[in-house]
């Protein structure tokens, strides 16, 4: 068993399988999420369960979490009982959620406060990457603090990025989700666009695939376009989120607007717990 003592807050489709990973590292885990039964994975694998953020922030040298958006972030940071309120001097706080740079910063200034040090470090990757511990990991923080995250990281991604200063990892992690929208929606634009014209789905999504336009996350939708079926990987609502973290941040590209508003529609449409690439199904309209 390693010696530093590690605690995960937030525990969805993404957390689950990434603390999975810090155990089978051979790290003491401990775990929080308000609805205890989502717990119940890691505590069967050998997690210790925390009653408050307050106790897991007590309990742990460095403690990680992955929450949906900015709001929950704070929340579980800042609120009376939160980390924050049982966080030691000389402790590493570690975000992997998507924020906006601006709250990364904020929760950087409320830690600097206790004496403890953050660092903001999303990912690039969904659940099959997370569960194979080979997502890419965006951080911002001061070095000497990557340096002491960087082992445990590892248990995580296959690369860990140091990006600059907290608030580098979010503006990385915004970046890149803004190509992954336009790369979804102009993939959806073209499989209607052959249909109209009589060229199979099958046809055109092989001559992408197996061309200089075919990429990474062209193969992985590749399936799901020809089943028509889209389980959420990445939950169209949350590229939705993401879209309006970029624009926050001063994205003001010509495609940036267009491709905000569509995802907005399709989500409005019902296909917001769907596959962000279940935005097919609202331009097929």
């Amino acid at each position: 068993m390693k010696t530093l003592k590690i605690g995960w807050a937030g525990l969805g489709n993404m957390g689950t399988p990434m603390a999975l990973n810090i155990l089978k590292a051979g790290y003491e885990l401990t775990v929080y999420n308000r609805n205890k039964n989502k717990e119940q994975e890691l505590t069967t694998a050998g997690a210790i369960s925390a009653n408050s953020l307050k106790e897991l922030s007590s309990h742990c040298d460095v403690v990680f979490t992955m929450l949906s958006d900015d709001g929950a972030v704070k929340s579980v940071y800042d609120e009376n009982e939160g980390l924050l309120s049982g966080a030691k001097p000389g402790m590493l706080l570690i975000d992997m959620s998507t924020v906006a740079p601006e709250t990364s910063r904020f929760l950087a200034a409320k830690c600097k406060i206790k004496q403890v040090a953050f660092i903001d470090a999303p990912v690039s990757g969904s659940v099959q990457p997370a569960k194979d511990g080979k997502l890419i990991i965006l951080t911002g923080a001061e070095i000497a603090d990557f340096e002491k995250a960087k082992p445990i990281l590892g248990a995580l991604g296959k690369l860990a990025l140091h990006l600059g200063p907290v608030g580098a990892g979010s503006s990385a992690k915004v970046a890149i989700n803004y190509l992954l929208g336009v790369n979804i929606q102009a993939l959806a634009e073209t499989v209607l666009f052959a249909e109209q014209n009589g060229i199979s789905k099958e046809d055109m999504l092989t001559i992408i695939n197996e061309g200089a336009c075919g990429n990474g996350i062209i193969k992985l939708k590749t399936p799901a376009i020809l089943a028509d079926n889209y389980p959420p990987a990445f939950a169209l609502k949350y590229i939705v989120k993401d879209l309006k973290l970029a624009k926050g941040a001063g994205l003001k590209s010509p495609l940036s607007e267009p491709l905000l508003n569509t995802f907005e529609a399709a989500a409005a449409d019902g296909l917001g717990e769907e596959d962000l690439m279940a935005v097919i199904k609202y331009l097929r309209k």
